[in-house]
Order: structure tokens, then sequence, then C-alpha cells
């Protein structure tokens, strides 16, 4: 452990303002940034509309699973992270511009090595049940996770803390195997809800947490019935009087819900209906930029892709534009072989796009010692809506470099255990990480579990964990940056594509205008942020 009168007080998030003012300050913040980027007059946002309370807002969501369960370890998709995000709040909250800010801790600090953290619970929070918050239910939501028979899917997330104390009724102490300058992102995780502890372990079973909703019913797989909790603690926040959640799997009948007035916000929208759907005037498109992105794994130790000069020419030979207009229909932005997202704070904007370029690709063969190439591509619908079609495009643009790519479409039940990690050259997609470190520790990392190309950069990995400890930010960047550059100049993964989130909905519900430029429906905080029109 780090000497505790050695600490970095992180000043940012020792809110002094009351948690109302502070709402209000950030609000004001976004919008008049956004205001200045549009180059509006600051007075355009008087126009915007006003919270209201009450109505009840009728969700249509892709994701629902009768294996769904009220155990947050086993939350696994949109319908129970938009739900129960709804009912319990985390540690901290990643607001609109991306920042970790205090949600159930009032604030925090880190030693000067990251190692060591510590979390002040805010006072006068209770859970619907009347009880009280504490240290206790935070160490008892977080063990939750933790340990060897622990199966739940935040256990990788929470691989860095080696012990979680309480230090009195109100503040709670992790101690990290190593330093972790984003631990604060971390605990923002939608599976890290904070629960009320019973003799000692967290009382998952109740379905009883803290957040703005108190649940009314549930059913796997159907349906989630929530009503506003009327002494929630948090201002500013919770305007619907109740939320009803659907889960409709099929994406033509999302659609026609939300149309036929069944529903107000659906999910997952076809890109191919989106034209139609903004030509009826009591709809709303929402769009979320970056939200994931697409991959083709080459597995670095599977022939032919152990060369390093047949991986180069494999991501010369694919048309990125194009695939963003047939593919995504421009609801998305270019890759460039490497992981972090446009916008991130840590995009290595200096980076050189890599273009569609066949006789680069050719001349990567040719160092090689090869004059062409057969490579076979096995592709699932599984991966993301129109993998297929993305293979059979890369096939007729790899055709112009000499590169015979045989697609072989593969069923979508069963890829993900059969045929990913598994076959040299897949389809693959991964939702977009707040922080570089998450998606390189899970993605590319020597070792880790989801390594799906088995690359392995003794220089990438040094430089993976010297800046995950690294507090000094511009040092920081060089390091990401640096790292961005190995996966697309060595790494195993073509990533052509990150997809935009495309939602819908009516114009009964609104929010205002500022939306959170990650994940998926105001970052699965819809039903706690947006209000009746």
């Amino acid at each position: 452990m780090s000497d505790n009168n050695n600490k970095i007080p992180q000043a940012i998030h020792e809110v002094c303002l009351p948690r109302r003012d502070f709402l209000r300050y950030s609000a004001s913040a976004v919008a008049v940034a956004g205001a200045l980027a549009l180059g509006l007059p600051l007075g355009a946002r008087a126009a915007e509309p006003q919270p209201k309370a009450g109505g009840v807002l009728r969700l249509g969501l892709a994701g629902g699973s009768t294996t769904d369960s009220l155990d947050p370890g086993s939350w696994s998709d949109t319908f129970t992270f938009v739900g129960f995000s709804a009912v319990y709040n985390t540690l901290s909250e990643i607001a609109v511009d991306g920042t970790a800010i205090p949600e159930l801790a009032q604030q925090w600090e880190s030693s000067a090595d990251a190692r060591t953290w510590t979390f002040t619970l805010r006072p006068g929070v209770t859970f619907h049940n009347g009880k009280s918050l504490t240290a206790e239910d935070v160490v008892a939501s977080i063990q939750h996770h933790l340990g060897e028979q622990s199966t739940s899917a935040a256990k990788t997330v929470l691989g860095d803390v080696a012990k979680v104390s309480a230090q009195g009724s109100d503040t709670v102490l992790f101690e990290l195997h190593s330093g972790n300058a984003d631990f604060a992102y971390v605990v923002a995780d939608y599976h890290l809800v904070i629960m009320p502890a019973k003799d000692g372990l967290a009382d998952w079973r109740s379905g009883v947490g803290t957040g703005g909703y108190r649940l009314s019913s549930f059913e796997p797989g159907v349906r989630m019935q929530l009503e506003r909790s009327p002494d929630y603690w948090k201002a500013g926040r919770a305007h619907f009087a109740a939320a009803e959640l659907l889960a409709i799997s099929d994406g033509t009948a999302r659609v026609n819900a939300l149309v036929t007035g069944q529903v107000d916000v659906i999910n997952k929208v076809d890109l191919k209906t989106v034209g139609l759907l903004k030509r009826n005037p009591k709809l709303v498109i929402e769009e979320t930029k970056g939200a994931q992105h697409y991959t083709f794994p080459m597995l670095c130790d599977s022939q032919p892709f152990q060369n390093n000069d047949i991986r180069l020419a494999m991501k010369y030979a694919i048309d990125r534009e194009a695939l963003l207009a047939a593919v995504l229909h421009g609801y998305g932005l270019v890759g460039n072989d490497h992981p972090i997202q446009p916008g991130s704070r840590f995009i290595n904007s200096a980076l050189e796009q890599r273009g569609y370029d066949p006789d680069k690709a050719r001349f990567h063969l040719r160092q090689a010692g090869v004059d062409s190439l057969k490579v076979r591509l096995q592709a699932s619908d599984a991966a993301y809506t129109g993998a297929v079609d993305a293979s059979v495009l890369f096939k007729e643009q790899a055709r112009q470099a000499g590169i015979d790519i045989e697609v072989v479409r593969e069923p979508a039940d069963g890829f993900f255990s059969n045929v990913w990690m598994k076959q040299p050259f897949t389809t693959s997609f991964w939702y977009s990480s707040l922080t570089a470190d998450r998606m390189f520790s899970i993605g590319y990392a020597k070792g880790a579990a989801w390594n799906e190309t088995r690359w392995d950069n003794p220089r990438f990995n040094q430089l993976l964990n010297a800046a995950r400890g690294e507090m000094n930010d511009p040092l920081r960047r060089e390091m990401y940056n640096e790292m961005q550059g190995l996966c697309r100049d060595d790494g195993g993964a073509i990533v052509p594509l990150f997809a935009s989130s495309v939602a819908a909905r009516s114009n009964r519900v609104s929010h205002g205008g500022v939306t959170a430029p990650y994940g998926e429906l105001d970052g699965l905080r819809l039903i706690e942020r947006w209000w009746q029109a």
C-alpha cells in the first residue's frame, strides 16, 4: 500500500456546490459549448424544451432474454442495462461529456501511484426500502462480483481490485494490484450497481436500489415495469411517473410499435428504414456516433497471418469509405485499424488514416514472398447486421489487390462459441469503451481472454502496463498514441468502421437536445434523463 499521506486530491470530483447547482452548471456549460460550436447565439438555449414531470415512458427494446435475471453480474444487453440503470446507482456516473462525475460517491481521491482509491459516500441517500446507504452496502455490492467462484460479467472489469473495505460508515477503500488512473470510470460500469447488504452479502434478489425508479414487475424476456421513487435523492432527474420496457427482438416489430404509438422509443433501428422514419413528422432519429466498431480479426498465430506483411496487405485491400456507404448508409465513421473511437480524449488525431490502396497491398504481398493470396473469411450476421454483406464487398475490393477471399456464411447460432477466435479469419464487433485502457486490456493485451487476434506485441504490452497507472495525462497520451500506431501497423485486427447507434423516438418525449456521445440511448440513462414533451 502507498502512504496515505501521499495522496493527490482529485479536485474536479470534490464537488462543493449543491448537487442541483452542480448539475445546472454542467448542463449550461455543455449547452454553451455546443452553441458556440454550431455558431448559434447563446440566447438560443432559452428556446430548448424544459423538463416536465409525469407521464409514462414506453420503450420497445432489442436485447431482452428469458434468461435475464435480477443479478447484476448476469446483465448482458440493452434491455437490462437500460431498465436497471433507472433502478440503481453506481459510485460514479459518466456525464454527457464522457467524464466520470460523482453519483453515490460524493468525492474520491487516489494515492500518487493510483493503487489506492478512497470514496466518500453522499449523505442522506436511502434505498427504496428505507434503508440508509452505508459503506457496508458498497463493499457487499462490489464483492458480489469478485472471488474465484464468481461468474459475473464484471469480474474482469474489477480485475485490478485486491481488496475493498469499509472505513467507517461513509468511506470505502479500494486497494488495487497495480495503479489504474481510470478507476473512477471502472466503478461507473453498469454491472457495478450498489445494492443493500443483507447478512454481509448483496441482496440482489430484492430488486431494491437507490435509483429514481422502483421495480414494480419484471418478466424476463417480456417486460419490466417501473414507478418513480418519491424520495429520489438526485435533483433534476427522473421526470416520468412510470416507465415500461417491452422486449421486442424483431426489428420490423419494433418499428411498427413506434409508428403505431404502442411505444415511445426504440433502439437498434434497421438502417434501411431510417429514411422512411425521417419522413414521419412525429418521429425523431437519435444517432450516437462511434458507439461500436466492427472488426475482421486475423489470428496472428495462424497461417498466413503470422506474417505482418500479409496483415498489412489485407488492411490496404479494404475500401472503408465504400463499406461506410453500403453497410452503414453513412451512419458511422471509418476506422483506422485500432479500437479507440473518434472523439475519445486519447484519440491519436495525428495518425495517418489508412485508405484503400490495392498497389500497396500488392507491395506487401511481394514483401511476404507471394504474388497472390487466397484466404477464407468465416462471416456471420451474429457479429452485426450486414456482416456478411460487408464480407462480400471486402471480397470484391480485395480482388483488385490479387487477394482471393472465400466468404463462408456461418449460422448465427453458436458463431461466437464455435467460430470466433477459433478460425483464422472471421467477422466480429465491439462496443466502444469509455477508456482506452479497458479496450486495450480486454481485446489487445497478451493473454487477455478476448484478445481475438492472439496478438502479442512486447512494446504494446509494456506501454499498456505503464499507461494504466500514469497520472500525468500528457505522458499517458504519448503512450496511447504510440499504442494506436502499433495496433494499426502491426496488430491483427482490421477495423474498417465505427458504427453509430441509431434509435428513434416519438416527439411525445424530449431530452432538451443534449445526450451522451457514447453508448446508446443517452448512455443507457434515458429513463432518468428524458421527459414527456
